[in-house]
């Protein structure tokens, strides 16, 4: 049943002499008027649409209520707004912000919202690779994956000398008994370990995968069908991999190579690398001790190791005293002698840290790590919903808030500052108005954002 309060008394006090009074009846008011921004970004990029055509639809058509393209748009759009459940579209079916970004207002049937509530979106989710009699929604995972890379091409528009892939592994905890569910002991807990791909703050892959394995599992196949896209549109671009040590495997370093992929990895400490900077840790111990303050030195050599390495490689070394203690880091990579060990170390490779911050995004912001469905397949689905609605926020920065305030900002950020606007919705025959706070701060930015992102439709790259 259903509480009856009144708010008509002095509970907020007066005012200058005047009764303060709230109530739920001001009509079709929206939380989230500046989501209009997404659908300005969806037009000029054209996401929706062909994340949408990857999708195979056998729903006979004069049974749908919801398009294949509306289903995914809704979900894109809620989590970019920062509803990243499924339960949430029960109440977001009725919002005016959803129904317009949707595209209809009213539905075919009477007893339908505009847009789609949790169990339609959920069978979407649920979709096979191949539709099948009771699943007649399928996916092309293969499509989607090139798809990620199509909107990074785009988006650079000339090709550059030099790009920069960064690779990493992180952990998705799960809370649940999930398909390939497996405890990971350097991060004590069950979880998956997706492999994210990114150049700068552009994502270029997101593939899910068990614990159980490798850090690199699955890198080369990954890096391979990635870099074959680039090179199909850049053949001239220089390409060079990075990451961690966990990536510092015999297959990668081979591949990149053979195919002439330049790369810089971490590489773990062991015994026999720390003795061949034994002499440069103590001349950083001498200058460091006296005055308390950290002091390196860096050492190139070549090295291989007992028996996993097929050839010699070229070892840069940081032999580093702080804290009382030594503190060597290496780093194995592909580039001539005509880049200093000091320049790779620390202004090349240690960059990748940057990389960090976009997986906090996408898993903090974007809810990546939400993959609480039972199977893997559904939730590899997850993620790439969850990146897409990364990918749209990052193309509303780089188009929409270049030279702003927000132009380094989190996606976070954006949706707070510029999504999460509240308007009063009216419609009329000829247009839907919203009209949304006269005080809201940044009000300023989000025209400028409507009006670059017009005009980049307008004249397309």
């Amino acid at each position: 049943m259903q509480t009856e309060c009144s708010t008509d008394c002095d509970l907020f006090g007066r005012v200058e002499g005047r009764r303060v009074r709230a109530e739920f009846d001001g009509g079709a008011i929206t939380s989230d008027a500046g989501g209009l921004l997404l659908k300005a970004t969806d037009r000029a990029i054209g996401l929706v649409a062909r994340f949408a055509a990857c999708f195979d639809d056998r729903r006979a058509p004069e049974l749908i209520e919801h398009s294949v393209a509306a289903l995914i748009g809704q979900r894109v759009f809620a989590i970019a707004l920062g509803y990243e459940d499924l339960n949430d579209h029960d109440e977001l079916r009725h919002d005016p912000v959803m129904a317009v970004l949707a595209g209809k207002l009213k539905a075919k049937r009477a007893d339908c919202a505009p847009v789609a509530g949790k169990s339609t979106l959920n069978r979407l989710e649920l979709s096979r690779e191949v539709a099948t009699r009771y699943k007649k929604i399928g996916h092309d995972g293969a499509a989607i994956e090139k798809l990620f890379v199509d909107l990074f091409l785009e988006a650079r528009g000339a090709p550059p000398k030099q790009i920069i892939l960064d690779l990493d592994a992180t952990d998705d905890p799960l809370h649940g008994h999930q398909e390939g569910r497996f405890f990971h002991g350097y991060y004590d807990g069950y979880c998956y370990l997706p492999l994210y791909v990114f150049c700068g703050r552009h994502l270029l892959a997101a593939k899910l995968r068990p614990s159980n394995i490798d850090a690199s599992a699955g890198a080369v196949e990954e890096t391979a069908r990635i870099v074959g896209q680039i090179r199909a549109r850049w053949p001239k671009t220089r390409i060079l991999l990075r990451a961690d040590s966990g990536f510092a495997r015999e297959a990668l370093m081979a591949w990149c190579e053979t195919n002439r992929v330049d790369f810089v990895f971490g590489l773990a400490r062991n015994a026999r690398l720390v003795a061949e900077i034994a002499a440069e840790l103590s001349q950083a111990a001498a200058e460091a001790c006296p005055t308390g303050k950290p002091a390196r030195r860096y050492k190139d050599f070549r090295y291989a190791t007992l028996d996993s390495w097929s050839r010699q490689r070229r070892v840069v070394a940081k032999a580093e005293w702080t804290g009382g203690e030594a503190n060597p880091r290496f780093i194995v990579t592909s580039l001539s002698q005509a880049e200093t060990g000091r320049f790779l170390y620390e202004k090349v490779y240690c960059a990748r840290g940057d990389m960090e911050n976009r997986i906090k995004e996408c898993q903090g912001d974007l809810f990546a790590d939400r993959t609480s469905a039972a199977t893997m397949r559904a939730n590899q689905l997850r993620l790439w919903l969850a990146s897409m609605a990364y990918l749209l926020l990052c193309a509303v920065r780089r188009i929409g808030l270049a030279h702003t305030q927000f132009a380094e900002a989190t996606c976070g950020t954006i949706r707070l500052k510029l999504l999460k606007i509240g308007a009063l919705v009216t419609v009329s025959a000829r247009r839907i108005r919203f009209a949304m706070a006269s005080a809201c701060p940044y009000a300023q930015e989000w025209r400028l954002a409507v009006a670059r992102l017009a005009q980049a439709r307008a004249s397309p790259a």
